[in-house]
């Protein structure tokens, strides 16, 4: 159960003598490698305690809408955006009516509805209840509106009745659960991602550097992988754990990352250039330590290797996705990188004090990006590095799937004065 390692999995749980099986669906998510958050009804808790997901979550639960201290970042906002999937296990009819009405007057509901993430439901209900028209009604409108029905199962139920609505075992929702992070949107693509920093020594001891933690391009090998690729991952110097299926090459210089890019290029159909590679660096680095002295101290710099330039210039290249990390003009920089080093598309976002809203975008767990191309363009808002990656991997076999038109390089787009 892979798929579900390091996701954030936020359980509802409704009114339903099934609520007893969510404690062993915590169980199983932890087990998995998820985190977990749960969110109970009012009636939820008439069946099972709180405290009792709260001891297997290992976070308190979540069950007011109007909660003075969580609604200072509003709360039911906070809940959704922290999530990469919402699985309400067990969904009785009511609730499920509720959903389809498009109520907000609990906070799971509340929440459902301000998801942008897969919500799934698990009936689990009396088989009459299940099969009632208005509730089959309910159960198709939902689905059309895109949120995910697991089961129900048949069998025989806490009433004594049999048939459809019990709600499927823990460990088939685990299944499913899991297959919703496996896309297979890249299945036979390999897809190369280069990732970090680059130092360039100045001597033994020193070198020259940048912010970048690394964190955005391993999200992005791992959504690639999560998607069905085989990925190479050349990582500058950075301390992250490997992504789950994931090759890995640990470079230090622009020089070595040029080098690795090369050897694996070739059996690339996606070429991902995420690290911030040093623009410049020292004409010579000197063989030993240079000692501090008095006087001022002229380091000359030559252009490091343009990294995606030159796979972008391949005869035959991949279809390649660059970055840009912005502190002004964003659309315009970003537009003339994506003309100038020959790419497909250009990820583009913003650093230092216009991105406030990301912390700064280097090394923190969020991030923003706007996606452009040749004719259009994308945004996608403020979320975790994770799921931003994913939406990102989503566009891109998306785009990779459409054939390329050959078109000459343009150097040059009018910045504002």
């Amino acid at each position: 159960m892979t798929r579900l390692r390091n996701k954030r999995i936020l359980l509802g749980v409704t009114g339903s003598i099934a609520a007893y099986k969510a404690a062993e669906l915590v169980r199983g998510l932890r087990a998995a490698g998820a985190e977990v958050r749960v969110v109970m009804t009012e009636a939820a808790a008439q069946f099972v305690g709180p405290l009792t997901f709260q001891a297997l979550s290992g976070h308190p639960v979540h069950d007011r809408l109007l909660d003075a201290e969580a609604e200072a970042a509003m709360g039911h906002i906070a809940l959704a955006r922290w999530a990469d999937a919402v699985l309400v296990a067990p969904a009785s009819a009511d609730f499920m009516a509720r959903l389809a009405q498009g109520r907000a007057d609990d906070l799971l509901s509340a929440l459902c509805l301000a998801s942008a993430v897969p919500v799934a439901l698990a009936p689990a209900m009396n088989q009459q209840m299940w099969s009632d028209s208005a509730t089959q009604a309910n159960a198709q409108l939902l689905r059309k509106r895109g949120v995910l029905l697991f089961g129900p199962g048949e069998g025989e139920q806490a009433c004594g009745e049999i048939g459809a609505g019990r709600m499927l075992e823990p460990e088939r929702l685990l299944g499913q659960l899991g297959e919703l992070f496996d896309t297979g949107s890249l299945s036979g693509c390999t897809v190369l991602v280069t990732a970090g920093p680059t130092r360039e020594a100045i001597d033994p001891v020193r070198f020259l550097s940048n912010h970048s933690s690394g964190k955005m391009g391993f999200a992005v090998a791992a959504a690639a992988a999560e998607a069905g690729a085989r990925v190479i991952l050349v990582a500058g110097p950075v301390d992250l754990p490997t992504p789950e299926r994931v090759e890995r090459v640990d470079v230090v210089s622009a020089a070595d990352m040029l080098a690795a890019v090369e050897e694996h290029v070739a059996a690339a159909d996606i070429f991902i250039a995420s690290a911030a590679v040093a623009d410049y660096r020292p004409r010579q680095a000197a063989a030993h330590k240079i000692k501090k002295d008095a006087q001022a101290w002229v380091l000359e710099l030559e252009p490091c290797p343009d990294i995606l330039t030159s796979v972008g210039a391949r005869p035959g290249r991949p279809f390649c996705v660059g970055f840009a990390a912005e502190t002004d003009e964003l659309e315009a920089h970003a537009r003339t990188k994506l003309y100038a080093k020959g790419a497909d598309l250009i990820a583009a976002n913003w650093v230092g004090p216009a991105a406030a809203e990301t912390d700064g975008a280097f090394g923190a767990d969020v991030n923003a990006l706007r996606l452009f191309w040749e004719d259009g363009g994308l945004e996608l808002p403020v979320t975790t590095k994770e799921k931003l990656a994913r939406q990102l991997v989503a566009v891109i076999a998306e785009r990779h799937r459409r054939p390329r038109t050959a078109r000459a390089r343009r150097n040059v787009v009018t910045l504002k004065p």
